[in-house]
């Protein structure tokens, strides 16, 4: 199995990298401030609706595509989450 790529690194090696865009221009562009897109990238901060939505109108994707980017990074990075014993409903 693979590792899934956390949506900030996607953006900066698929899109910001190749257009030689830099967080800055990337931030005005999208209407976040500087440090709130340095975060995602740097992968210190996850895609929120908003920003999925701010992505996909500026990369011609989907919003869908950038939570599920986030949604699979999150459930790898807690996998181990399954060990834990929950009581069931029934």
């Amino acid at each position: 199995m693979f590792n899934p790529m956390h949506p900030g690194e996607v953006l900066k090696e698929s899109y910001l990298e190749p257009l030689n865009i830099s967080v800055t221009e990337a931030a005005k562009h999208l209407g976040v401030a500087r440090k709130t897109l340095s975060e995602l990238v740097n992968q210190r901060s996850n895609v929120s609706v908003e920003m999925a939505y701010k992505l996909a109108k500026a990369c011609n994707t989907s919003p869908k595509l950038w939570l599920n980017m986030q949604v699979n990074y999150d459930l790898w990075r807690n996998r181990d989450m399954e060990a834990i014993q929950v009581a069931t409903f029934s």
